[in-house]
């Protein structure tokens, strides 16, 4: 087919589809205005129909009436009531509608030492009712004032046995309210047992140096460390008690809980709660009285004490663990020589054969003397028996990995010795005599820091510069121990090489 007639053909072909697309469409469009015509006839039926059907018959005069007026009267009621009860009530139903929960996030003030001097205060002022109340109360116990202990003692035991403690606290409470509003007022009472002494309260500095707030950063770390110290060991003691950690200690309060509930099984509230009120009172003015005069009798007969003080805390538990764990091991080692044994024949009171220092510091890689290549007679000393934490500083090495090493210093007889926490490098622990040390001083690695420092530094002849045992927490417990050792070795070398 030549290129003309496919022309022609695609030409025809394109009239036709488009000649067949609008007759389509004519038809589509006969269709819908036939049915529109159709609905528009249904219509006008209906409407006939319902025009010429006959009307109803209508109902009496009096009873048109009587049904509208019923009509407009309850149509007047409804929204009078639904008036009435959306002003009474509306506001109260609104607080029970659904909402979703709006969470907010607060934004976290940026470290500012003049905030965190006034957060110190405050804090110290919102505290102080409740130590002075604490105060009180150990001065009650303590008989601070005779006069007003007995006093209070007499009154307690009287409400107990009549039946009166719980109305003499919830006095006590009103009185405490009573006068709290007069001190308010302007009024100077003084209720307290122990005199308040005033602290002297320093004006606030408006500049601070760096060295300044960095000190107070600290004092307000290490603060912040004993409490939560504190406040975890108690809270760790009462979860350790409760998981029958001990059980020797949890049966005690085990037998305790089930003869309370036999007790308020079998006899009146009003007999226990007097059984109750009299042993309190008694144990709070007359028993710790004694027993806080006499330890040797409390720690002996005060069971509450005893139990406190035997429960263990988390680190406690795994010290233990570890503990057992090394004697453990040190059965399989080598059996103690003569010159071991007689060291632990000679040890402290406080030291039993099982807790030997060389034993639990050699846990991982052996004893001591095995880890510096010492003779079994070198032993850390009583005070560093498990090392200060330290890192040592070599300015001679150029190399990062030999310069800076973490590990534990230990000071024995005739020796200083660092061990490397890396493991499986003896090579890099390090044992100096002490005999040879020529020069030792507190040091600072970073003068821009405040305070002394937390460094030792230790001159030596192999060395070029002196060794620095660096970021020591109980760096001055350290130097004092190394330098009355090391006073110690000298003037033995000096008296014998006089003699």
């Amino acid at each position: 087919m030549s290129p003309g007639n496919s022309r022609c053909f695609k030409e025809e072909l394109r009239k036709l589809r488009e000649e067949t697309n609008s007759e389509m469409l004519r038809q589509e469009l006969d269709r819908e205005r036939q049915r529109r015509m159709e609905l528009e006839q249904k219509v006008q039926e209906v409407l006939k129909a319902r025009t010429e059907e006959p009307p109803a018959q209508q109902p009496a005069r009096g009873q048109a009436q009587v049904n509208n007026g019923a009509d407009r009267r309850g149509q007047g009621l409804c929204p009078r009531v639904q008036k009435w009860f959306c002003e009474r009530f509306g506001e109260y139903v609104e607080d029970f509608r659904f909402q979703p929960e709006e969470s907010t996030v607060e934004a976290d003030e940026p470290l500012s030492a003049r905030r965190l001097t006034e957060n110190m205060r405050r804090l110290k002022r919102g505290a102080r009712p409740v130590t002075s109340f604490v105060k009180n109360l150990s001065a009650l116990s303590d008989w601070y004032s005779v006069y007003t202990s007995a006093i209070a003692f007499t009154v307690y035991m009287n409400a107990v046995w009549h039946g009166w403690a719980i109305p003499m606290f919830l006095f006590l409470a009103i009185l405490r309210l009573s006068l709290n509003y007069l001190i308010a007022r302007g009024w100077r009472i003084q209720w307290s047992i122990v005199p308040e002494v005033s602290e002297v309260v320093e004006p606030p500095k408006e500049d601070l140096t760096v060295s300044e707030k960095f000190q107070l950063v600290l004092d307000v770390a290490q603060k912040a460390q004993n409490l939560f110290g504190k406040m975890a060991d108690v809270l760790e003691k009462i979860k350790n008690l409760f998981m029958w950690v001990q059980p020797e200690i949890t049966q005690k309060l085990y037998i305790a809980l089930w003869a309370a509930f036999l007790a308020s099984c079998f006899f009146p509230y009003r007999l226990v709660g007097l059984a109750v009120g009299l042993y309190a009172g008694v144990k709070f003015f007359l028993i710790d009285f004694i027993f806080k005069r006499c330890p040797r009798l409390r720690a002996k007969y005060d069971t509450p004490y005893i139990i406190w003080k035997s429960l263990p805390t988390d680190p406690q538990l795994k010290e233990r663990s570890s503990a057992a764990m090394s004697r453990r091991l040190s059965a399989h080692d080598k059996p103690q020589t003569a010159a071991s044994r007689t060291y632990a024949s000679s040890a402290p009171a406080g030291l039993s054969r099982d807790e030997d220092p060389g034993r639990v510091h050699g846990t991982r890689k052996g004893n001591f003397h095995e880890i510096f290549n010492l003779t079994e007679s070198e032993r850390p000393l009583a005070v560093c028996e498990n090392g200060w934490r330290c890192c040592l500083i070599n300015r001679d090495r150029k190399m990062p990995t030999d310069y800076i090493r973490n590990g534990v210093l230990y000071v024995t007889e005739n020796y200083l010795c660092f061990e490397s926490s890396k493991s499986g490098s003896s090579k890099r622990n390090k044992v100096i005599k002490l005999v040879d040390i020529t020069d030792i001083q507190k040091y600072k690695v970073l003068s821009v820091l405040p305070g002394s420092g937390m460094g030792i530094a230790v001159s030596t002849p192999s060395t070029q510069k002196p060794l620095v045992f660096g970021a020591m927490v109980h760096r001055d417990e350290a130097f004092e121990t190394i330098f009355s050792q090391y006073m110690k070795i000298t003037a033995a070398a000096a008296a014998g090489s006089d003699s």
